[in-house]
């Protein structure tokens, strides 16, 4: 419990008239996402279902349910597509050997990358080209990681963190290049990059922050936020990278507690013993109707004043897939 909080605490439960909620924004849907699960739908309205996907769309359980209720079929490997279907390639990115592959199927294509993770591909290409070692900050494993990864796989070296800076191996230190996964945590990624440059001394930066604006932006709303919150809430899937490190940032920077939902009833009512203000944010590939459902569950407890927190206002648009706009006859703007 909070200093100051005993007289608002009466056998673990506070007054109606004390409990608030304070809603980050910028919050839910990026850019990148809304492009990449519009391209989806726009597919299946135009071309008919099925509609094959490659991987999750978006790192979402509701989308991914929601979209395969309209008659999306989400497939792990691109083989497991039938020859000349329609395929849409997820907003995390796939490497080129990925295409190629599509290609000698006979699929056709719509590639929903996100273009943040776009310009990370083609800062790793042109490291390469220029023979640099290139170093990934990034989780194993993680399919936007993999897709980097396949652009330069001889010069790519993952770096999981800080820690793991010391078992980084090099040809030449004084040509080392670094990019990162854009969903990542900011100040993590800052402490990791501190440690290679520690190592490498003239390591090269990319030409712009590679971590994408709508991570960024969600991460300092919750900096804001979790300072004035017992408890945050965040709603998003368990694999969802950005989803995740907003509960590590609301932890780092204030809050006492912090959870991770895919839908309001989830959400344990013994989080709210004691607790006076409630923090509510969702990952960027998360609808807003599952942060209603959450604010909704909340308010039929007690906390129904909602007080928004704005870091920074988002205005970020990205044109559909090419492929699309072409059948659309859609022109970019």
């Amino acid at each position: 419990m909070r200093e100051g909080q005993l007289d608002s605490y009466h056998g673990g439960m506070t007054s109606n008239s004390q409990r608030r909620v304070l809603l980050a924004k910028p919050r839910g849907y990026c850019a990148g996402v809304d492009r990449a699960v519009e391209a989806v739908e726009i597919a299946l309205e135009k071309y008919g279902a099925p509609i094959y996907v490659r991987k999750q769309i978006v790192h979402n359980v509701h989308v991914v349910k929601t979209l395969e209720e309209r008659g999306a079929i989400f497939v792990d490997e691109t083989e497991e597509v039938p020859r000349g279907a329609i395929v849409v390639f997820s907003a995390h990115g796939v490497a080129p050997s990925v295409h190629d592959e599509a290609r000698g199927l006979g699929l056709r294509t719509i590639d929903a990358t996100c273009p943040l993770v776009t310009k990370v591909h083609k800062e790793a290409v042109r490291f390469a080209d220029q023979d640099y070692d290139i170093l990934l900050i990034g989780h194993e494993g993680h399919e936007e990681v993999i897709g980097t990864t396949g652009e330069a796989p001889d010069h790519i070296h993952l770096v999981d963190g800080p820690d793991d800076v010391a078992n980084v191996h090099v040809r030449d230190p004084e040509k080392v290049a670094w990019l990162s996964q854009t969903t990542l945590s900011v100040d993590e990624t800052v402490a990791t990059v501190e440690k290679l440059r520690e190592r490498f001394p003239n390591l090269m930066d990319p030409p712009s922050d590679d971590i994408c604006y709508a991570t960024q932006n969600r991460q300092t709303a919750v900096k804001e936020m979790a300072a004035g919150a017992e408890l945050v809430i965040v709603v998003g899937s368990t694999n969802s990278s950005n989803s995740v490190r907003l509960v590590e940032v609301a932890k780092e920077h204030g809050a006492d507690d912090a959870h991770l939902v895919d839908y309001a009833d989830q959400i344990d009512p013994a989080w709210l013993e004691g607790v006076t203000t409630v923090g509510v944010t969702s990952g960027a590939s998360v609808p807003d109707e599952l942060v209603q459902g959450v604010l909704a569950w909340l308010a039929a407890r007690g906390y129904g004043e909602v007080e928004e927190i704005e870091s920074v206002q988002e205005k970020m648009r990205f044109a559909l897939p090419h492929e699309l706009r072409k059948d659309l006859r859609i022109t970019p703007v």
